[in-house]
């Protein structure tokens, strides 16, 4: 189960276990599994796998600010209307800015295992049908 932080004024530690954490609410983009450790009003922070090889659907995360850190595998983000590409693997931190337009893959090989942090008000993914073309 995610866990909400306590108002500030509380200020006791928490730890959530690989066995609680929690499927969000949203809707899910094909090839990729979020797990979410913890819920707040303007930050999420959970856990994603990826299946080696398999892009995942278009998709971007509203107003949500997105950083993330790889455990295991290289992930491929394609991004924009020209198809660009940025690559990354185990020990990198990356970036996605809100409202980017994206779909990711990990290579083939092994899984690929992240921990995000998203912060922002609002949906954390919202699934569409691909980058508009550039005009």
């Amino acid at each position: 189960m995610a866990r909400t932080p306590s108002p500030s004024h509380d200020l006791r530690p928490l730890a959530v276990s690989p066995s609680q954490l929690a499927e969000p609410p949203e809707q899910q983009t094909p090839s990729i599994r979020r797990q979410q450790a913890f819920v707040g009003d303007v930050r999420w922070m959970g856990y994603i796998t990826t299946t080696p090889g398999d892009w995942s659907g278009w998709h971007h995360h509203g107003e949500t600010e997105t950083y993330l850190y790889v455990l295991h595998g290289e992930l491929e983000f394609e991004y924009g209307t020209r198809g660009d590409t940025l690559r990354f693997g185990g020990g990198d931190f990356a970036h996605m800015p809100s409202r980017v337009v994206h779909r990711e893959r990990t290579l083939p090989g092994e899984p690929g295992e992240a921990i995000l942090v998203r912060i922002g008000r609002g949906p954390t993914v919202v699934n569409v049908d691909g980058p508009a073309p550039a005009s």
